[in-house]
């Protein structure tokens, strides 16, 4: 801080007017101020005080109290109040009067502060100098706040804050302008504010607010408001928790935002983008986007899909004899038929009537759509096989024989409906909207008005699937199994810290087989059971012999499958191989997923208990991808959450999922869980993660997986000179 004595700049320096009738005590306010580094202007009575003031708008005014010619300091100090700036311009009077009376008039008049004459130059230097600090302060607590009100008038923004204790709710004038309530009382209490939510929402807003008291977090969520006229906006709040110094809830502050116009303009744009004009359904782009997501999902989670592919027969004969209004008309009656043919379950696309806030929002699974023309899809997800698809052709056809009803006239149509399956008729969305196109198509050959699975597909992946099936059950047998192991990482310090065991299969003619084709064929046949125990036991062993080698805190990962999870004697198989292995039950992580856990709670729940007793590291594997609440996952005896790659692959674009992440990663540290993030594959994600604060990682970016030789290799190069393991080496 620059010293009082030390004198700035000209252009920097702070100015001052001296305003008395007493030209020596002029000149001694003068000589203080001055040595205070100010520059110093001079009036000898109110009137010329006026008309400097107004010429040099000085940051302090020093001013007595009695002047001749009619204008004492009190008339003085009004009229400078009422100029430009002068109400922010802190004013000193001098005065020798030491009445109670003068010394009110002087603050009723205006006045900053007040000095008796006579005075010490010296202290009457510090306390111009102390009344500049604060004016200076107040000024710029003044314009941050007009700032503020500014910005958040321009973004629709305003601020409250819920005093947990007296119930006071104080909302801004921002806040209240947005609700078309301007009165400061009209939201003073929580009470009157909740009442300003939709009743629909009313239940849901007060559970959000109580949840984020109760379970300490944060809160954010987007809700109706409904203004005095009965005006409906949409509002975004966001909020947090204010702990009293002894750690107690206080309050809850946060903001709320109108984003009405926003979200409209976003689903119109959204419905034009992605929605059938004519009939309200998905269009082809948003069908193939959810075709491509139940695909990742069908992956991960090892079940079936099926997409269907109806065309309408003969449409364009009733187009030519009845005209385009009436195909039209058609065409929105058939789509309101598929939906009624077509269970919830099965994603159909329907508007949430009862519960969306705004027209056109469509439920998140919908997957009914328009391709374009008489052409129409439907996506069966988590079928249990080729039969459930068959099923659902048979009711479409069935509510299509009826006859349909324009201006009086009936109308008879059918349809051609071609299936493909995932994974047998193809992995991938396009491919499979390719080969349901090619069985319509045979459809239509073999008479119309049928359906028919993609046949050349389906026998070919029938061979294959049978003569894997033969394969597996000697695979075992012939060692034709092998672990490959990636690499898990510590995000803070990079150095290796275990590595997921990965089974491989090379059969002597097959070559590399997938995991994709032969693991759902386990599980359906069983083979899962005595494979999945193969993989702990060589997993278990592997370990153990890098521990021998002086790699001790080394963990290893392996994948339960469902099968293994539901039988009794799991706890059996594991304690026997830790055992035979002689491996430390801690440095074994065994992966589950969310739905795994979640088809038989209680039981899940004794069992994981159990394994946990056993001091076996758990983990949930895929988390986000599952429907597990945070109610029942504080209940779960876990060590850590693995975060699905589906979230990782975009965090560093997508604002959606870097916030998902981040909720995932506090949630999960609340919770006492480490969190480890797979997928990875740039820089750029592995910068977020560490910055996110997650725990531990995998992917490429550090390894692709390798045999347990290589792995080896990999980490006998990385240990320190003190045994430690040093960073991944890419």
């Amino acid at each position: 801080m620059t010293a009082l004595h030390d004198r700035p700049a000209p252009s920097q320096r702070p100015s001052a007017l001296i305003v008395d009738d007493d030209a020596m005590l002029r000149l001694l306010a003068r000589a203080a101020l001055e040595q205070e580094g100010l520059a110093v202007e001079e009036a000898a009575d109110g009137k010329d005080a006026l008309a400097v003031f107004e010429r040099l708008r000085p940051d302090i005014v020093l001013l007595d109290v009695m002047m001749p010619g009619g204008m004492d300091g009190f008339d003085t100090c009004i009229a400078l109040r009422r100029l430009p700036g002068g109400n922010r311009t802190p004013i000193l009077m001098l005065t020798g009067l030491d009445d109670t009376e003068s010394i009110t008039r002087a603050y009723e008049a205006g006045a900053t502060d007040f000095a008796q004459k006579p005075f010490n130059g010296t202290i009457l230097g510090h306390r111009v100098r102390y009344l500049l600090r604060a004016n200076s302060t107040v000024e710029a607590l003044r314009k941050s706040e007009a700032y503020l009100a500014n910005a958040q008038r321009i973004a629709h923004l305003g601020n409250w804050e819920w005093n947990l204790t007296t119930q006071a709710f104080h909302l801004s004038e921002e806040g209240r302008r947005l609700l078309g309530r301007p009165d400061p009382d009209a939201c003073a209490t929580y009470d009157a504010y909740l009442q300003c939510v939709h009743p629909d929402d009313r239940t849901h807003v007060s559970e959000a607010f109580a949840d984020a008291v109760a379970q300490r977090t944060g809160l954010s969520l987007d809700h109706r408001m409904c203004g005095p006229d009965g005006a409906i906006r949409i509002v975004h709040q966001q909020g947090e928790l204010v702990c009293n110094e002894a750690g107690r809830p206080a309050a809850l502050v946060g903001t709320i935002q109108d984003i009405t116009e926003r979200k409209r303009a976003q689903e119109h744009l959204d419905f034009l983008a992605y929605y059938d004009s004519l009939t309200g359904l998905p269009n082809r782009l948003l069908y193939r986007d959810r075709l491509a997501q139940a695909v990742a999902d069908a992956q991960r989670q090892g079940h079936l899909a099926a997409t269907l592919l109806l065309d309408l027969d003969r449409f364009k004969l009733i187009n030519d004899t009845l005209g385009h209004q009436q195909g039209d008309r058609l065409l929105q009656e058939v789509s309101d038929r598929l939906k009624s043919c077509v269970r919830t379950s099965d994603s159909v696309g329907r508007p949430q009537e009862d519960h969306a806030p705004l027209a056109g929002v469509w439920e998140r699974g919908s997957s009914l759509a328009r391709l374009g023309g008489d052409e129409f899809t439907i996506l069966l997800n988590r079928i249990a096989g080729a039969p459930d698809a068959a099923k659902v052709a048979r009711r479409i056809l069935a509510s299509l024989a009826k006859p349909f009803h324009l201006d009086g006239q009936e109308i008879f149509i059918s349809a051609s409906i071609g299936i493909a399956l995932f994974p047998l008729d193809g992995e991938s969305a396009d491919q499979l909207l390719k080969n349901a196109d090619t069985a319509t198509y045979h459809a239509k050959q073999s008479g119309r008005s049928n359906y028919q699975f993609y046949s050349q597909s389906m026998n070919a992946s029938a061979g294959e699937r049978l003569a894997i099936e033969n394969r597996l059950h000697k695979a075992l047998e012939r060692e034709e199994f092998l672990l490959h192991y990636q690499p898990l990482v510590a995000l803070d310090t990079g150095r290796i810290i275990g590595a997921e065991a990965l089974v491989r299969w090379q059969h002597p003619e097959l070559g590399l087989v997938s995991p994709m084709q032969f693991i759902p064929i386990a599980e359906e046949t069983g083979l899962i059971i005595p494979l999945g125990e193969w993989v702990l036991q060589r997993a278990c062993a592997q370990t153990r012999v890098w521990h021998e080698m002086g790699l001790g805190g080394l963990r290893v990962a392996v994948n339960l499958s469902a099968r293994q999870f539901q039988r009794q004697n799991l706890l059996h198989v594991v304690t026997r191989i830790l055992l035979a292995t002689d491996l430390n039950p801690r440095c074994l992580d065994l992966e589950l997923t969310e739905s795994m856990i979640m088809q038989d709670g209680e039981s899940s729940m004794a069992t994981l208990r159990e394994l946990r007793a056993l001091g076996v590291h758990l983990s949930m594997d895929d988390f986000g991808t599952g429907y597990s609440s945070l109610s029942y996952l504080r209940r779960l005896p876990l060590d850590t959450l693995k975060i699905d790659r589906s979230f990782v692959k975009d965090c560093t674009v997508n604002q959606e999922d870097a916030t998902i992440i981040k909720a995932i990663i506090a949630m999960s540290h609340s919770l006492k869980l480490q969190v480890l993030a797979e997928g990875i594959e740039t820089e750029e994600q592995m910068a977020f993660l560490r910055t996110a604060g997650c725990d531990e990682a995998q992917g490429y970016l550090f390894s692709r997986p390798m045999p347990a030789e290589q792995l080896t290799d990999v980490l006998k190069a990385s240990v320190h000179r003190k045994g430690r393991l040093a960073p991944v080496t890419t």
